[in-house]
């Protein structure tokens, strides 16, 4: 008998879907899907667990499994980038409300982040893919809407994703300038364009170290984390020591600075939740290198929520401490390299002491950089394998050399450069790429764990939440609702061209592209995630009993190359 979860190759999901659908153009392109080849992949001791799975779940292995317990520890460590990311988006809570909102806006914004996290680590876990939480749509939503559901959040996590990566290379090329500028005690400030263009500078230069294979990339992350918290522990008891004149606890745990000119003053308080939100998000990239991960089923789960929890502790512990050395918060924020963190080091440390810090800051972003590259352009790759992507041929394809999607890499990583290119126009545009990050991804992560809430077809992996997974899931997605009403909202009033919040004119503008995309094109020949596989053990087919021959084993490993 056929050892498949969908004997005839994943038609009756395709039929189904059709005979409940009355869109005309959304049963043609089921019908175009129904005849498309699948590779059919027989179940032989060659097959090991994880491309057994991949293929239950209607794909072939593409990509060698390189990624190990500690490389992917360290991706997921790598894609929040603690130390870095802290230094880059700690002025958001101070410019907010003080040092109160620094130090309590993480606490709490990281437990709701934490609850998302857990939750995404659960669904990966049972559908560990290429294709992230987008995927598991097919799986948990209603068949009728699986098109447009997948498209939904495929699009958000896509565009999340691109900001995500903008806004950490932008934040690379702050960091390396304000080294350079206490380098020379100041006499040289970095003006908007100079930033943009070391940005597209270290862009390109992640593009291409993610033109290599997964073996290097491997090999390069291993052992990031290490030194990762090497800069972290030592970089709190520097400041510790040296920090001659610390803040009293009373200032760190109740100051408020009512600057934003919100009414009440507790409102502009509430936009402190970006620092963390910015930095505990992506929970997914280690999920898009799935097919890179021996075991993903309990790689994956495990690395998400093990590195997240250590952002979300470390994380709050490392603001502590920033906040009992920031000096005085007017004089901080009003520093001419526009980096409070760096010049808190400056200031506490000395030159030598700051530069070397932020420097190791800029190190530390940059691996989130390549990481988050690297997850980007498996995201574009596994898009492009269920035809959701314009010219999805092209992106799909493998390079023979590196066994990498090179096309895909590229065009993220031109994606994230242009994205930058608004802050030629202002730093406030600036912002809005890292609010958009936060919305747009968690609303990616947010549709299908909905759908594992409110229709019950979500079957557990062996990594699961048990009895705590609705509980936890529902404060996921409140969360993520309640955040995102702030994130959207102008931080500083009365609001000006100069200090309007843009991401909602950014996020309007994708949302008409993916609307207006989808009804003039996709749903023409989008359905969901599609079935590239089928997985047989032995099976009767016109009372003849078929099995692959030995010279045909190469199939199970088919893939798409460049000619």
């Amino acid at each position: 008998m056929a050892d498949t979860i969908a004997p005839d190759g994943g038609r009756n999901h395709f039929n189904a879907q059709a005979s409940r659908r009355k869109s005309s153009a959304a049963i043609i392109a089921l019908e175009k899907a129904n005849l498309e080849p699948v590779d059919v992949v027989e179940d032989l001791a060659l097959l090991d667990e994880a491309d057994r799975r991949l293929a239950e779940l209607g794909y072939v292995q593409v990509y060698k499994r390189e990624f190990s317990w500690l490389s992917c520890f360290s991706f997921a460590m790598s894609i929040s980038g603690l130390f870095a990311s802290v230094a880059t988006t700690y002025v958001y809570p101070l410019e907010a409300g003080g040092a109160a909102a620094a130090v309590w806006c993480w606490l709490i914004s990281g437990f709701g982040g934490m609850c998302i996290a857990l939750s995404v680590s659960e669904l990966v876990s049972a559908y560990p893919t290429s294709g992230g939480l987008y995927f598991t749509c097919k799986y948990l939503a209603p068949e009728a809407w699986i098109p447009e559901i997948s498209w939904l959040c495929g699009w958000l996590n896509l565009l999340g994703q691109i900001a995500g990566a903008a806004s950490t290379e932008y934040g690379c090329a702050q960091l390396l300038l304000a080294a350079v500028s206490m380098g020379s005690g100041f006499a040289y400030i970095p003006t908007n364009n100079q930033t943009v263009g070391v940005m597209a500078a270290v862009t390109i230069f992640h593009g291409a170290l993610n033109s290599m294979s997964t073996a290097a990339l491997e090999k390069m992350t291993r052992t990031y984390v290490i030194f990762h918290v090497g800069v972290l522990v030592s970089c709190c008891i520097t400041l510790l020591v040296m920090t001659q004149d610390k803040h009293p606890s009373s200032y760190v745990w109740t100051n408020v600075l009512p600057d934003a000119g919100w009414t009440p003053t507790g409102f502009s308080f509430l936009f402190g939740f970006l620092s963390a939100s910015w930095t505990m998000t992506d929970y997914d990239a280690t999920a898009h290198i799935a097919e890179e991960i021996k075991n993903p089923e309990l790689k994956a789960p495990w690395a998400i929520s093990t590195a997240l929890g250590f952002t979300y502790i470390g994380g709050w512990l490392f603001t502590i401490v920033l906040t009992y050395c920031s000096g005085d918060i007017p004089t901080t924020l009003a520093s001419p390299i526009a980096q409070p963190v760096a010049q808190i080091f400056y200031d506490n440390i000395g030159p030598a002491g700051g530069v070397f810090f932020t420097v190791a800051a800029f190190i530390i972003l940059n691996f989130t950089g390549i990481t988050a590259i690297q997850a980007g352009a498996r995201t574009v790759w596994a898009y492009s394998r269920d035809e959701m992507l314009p010219l999805s041929r092209v992106w799909y394809k493998i390079n023979k050399t590196t066994t990498t999607p090179l096309y895909a890499v590229w065009l993220f990583t031109m994606c994230c450069a242009l994205i930058n290119l608004v802050g030629l126009g202002s730093y406030t545009a600036i912002a809005a790429i890292f609010n958009l990050t936060a919305i747009a991804l968690d609303w990616s992560y947010c549709i299908p764990i909905l759908c594992k809430m409110m229709f019950g077809k979500f079957q557990p992996g062996p990594w699961h939440l048990g009895k705590y997974s609705f509980w936890i899931n529902l404060w996921a997605v409140i969360w993520t609702l309640f955040v995102s009403i702030i994130f959207v909202l102008p931080t500083i009033l009365p609001v000006t061209p100069q200090n309007m919040n843009y991401v909602c004119v950014i996020l309007g503008a994708v949302a008409i592209f993916a609307v207006g995309y989808w009804y003039a094109s996709g749903r023409y020949y989008y359905t969901g995630p599609r079935v590239k596989a089928q997985l047989i053990e032995g099976a009767v087919v016109d009372g003849k009993f078929t099995r692959m021959a030995e010279s045909d084993e190469k199939s199970m490993t088919k893939s798409i190359t460049d000619s």
